[in-house]
């Protein structure tokens, strides 16, 4: 018999609030993880130590196995976890699945589409009104390809969504994350099988409209995580390199990250360092953009760029 997952509902001493959470700031404290119970059970994870702030976008590579989906499993509770995650200062393992799973938006790899009307796809428990899913659909450009169906938002989906391209049934799963307006949003991949336009327009999408969301993005396809505020490199079931994309190709000692990247060739690493360095230079100024009008911080700012500057004359010259 299969074990059950846990309480769907949170005690009542230990129910967030509708508003949580607010900052969307996730801890890994101590995380290792397993899918089976038993003490014989390997460890997929190990030891996770990772702080992402609100708002932040993270990307996550690493090889096939790595851990980076084990990663999403476990802050979604699919696992068996040991230490712990907190968001906004709850730990999630307190909360029932309901309340914890609601309130994180994913566009899997495979989107999930259902037996069931477009409206229902898009609003399952019925929240919110027309205006708003047509909204949704006009922000993913599927506006007119939904209003030429036969009966518009109550037209029928055949289950898997079959009736639709595999770009457009991601362009659905982004709707519904976009009128759910969760703080925290999770992309496994979710480019990995749609075509360049559809690829294009759900990263400016992303940028747009999740700009005060956290972020977290698993992928293959490198050049979707290069503009992130950091990337999280995977190996083994454990974190090997955790920083801006720009630190991880110039400063950074263990060189995961950069010989990744190097794989792609020369012209590909010069073109995705200069997409890391501008990236770089705009997180530093969202950090810093509080006290931009103290003299010490305009300083820092000056200094980092002359650092990230000089880094990549050193990493492009081979000194």
């Amino acid at each position: 018999d299969l074990e059950p997952e846990g309480e769907f509902e949170s005690k009542p001493n230990k129910k967030p609030t509708k508003d949580w959470p607010e900052e969307g700031r996730i801890v890994f404290d101590d995380l290792s993880l397993k899918y089976f119970p038993d003490k014989a059970a390997d460890y997929v994870l190990r030891h996770l130590n990772i702080a992402i702030q609100g708002c932040e976008k993270i990307g996550i590579v690493g090889r096939t196995g790595a851990g980076k989906s084990s990663l999403i499993n476990a802050l979604f509770r699919l696992s068996y976890n040991e230490g712990s995650i907190v968001i906004d200062a709850r730990n999630t393992s307190e909360l029932g699945l309901h309340d914890l799973r609601s309130k994180i938006s994913i566009i899997p790899q495979e989107p999930v589409l259902f037996s069931g009307t477009m409206r229902y796809n898009l609003d399952p428990f019925d929240e919110y009104s027309d205006a708003k899913l047509w909204e949704s659909l006009e922000e993913v450009k599927l506006k007119e390809v939904v209003a030429e169906l036969p009966s518009g938002l109550q037209s029928k989906i055949s289950e898997g969504g079959t009736n639709f391209s595999v770009g457009q049934r991601q362009l659905v799963c982004l709707a519904r994350a976009i009128l759910r307006e969760n703080r925290i949003l999770v992309m496994d991949e979710a480019t990995a099988n749609v075509d360049p336009q559809t690829d294009a327009l759900i990263q400016t999408t992303i940028r747009n409209k999740f700009k005060d969301c956290t972020v977290l993005t698993i992928a293959h396809r490198l050049h979707t995580v290069m503009d992130s505020d950091k990337v999280l490199v995977m190996d083994a079931g454990q974190a090997v390199e955790f920083g801006s994309p720009f630190e991880l190709l110039t400063v950074s000692e263990k060189k995961v990250f950069h010989s990744m990247v190097k794989q792609t060739g020369d012209a590909t690493f010069d073109a995705l360092l200069k997409v890391a360095q501008k990236a770089f230079k705009d997180y530093i100024l969202k950090i810093l953009e509080p006290i931009t009008n103290h003299p010490a911080a305009n300083a820092r700012i000056q200094k980092t760029f002359l650092f990230a500057e000089a880094s990549k004359q050193k990493l492009l010259g081979g000194g």
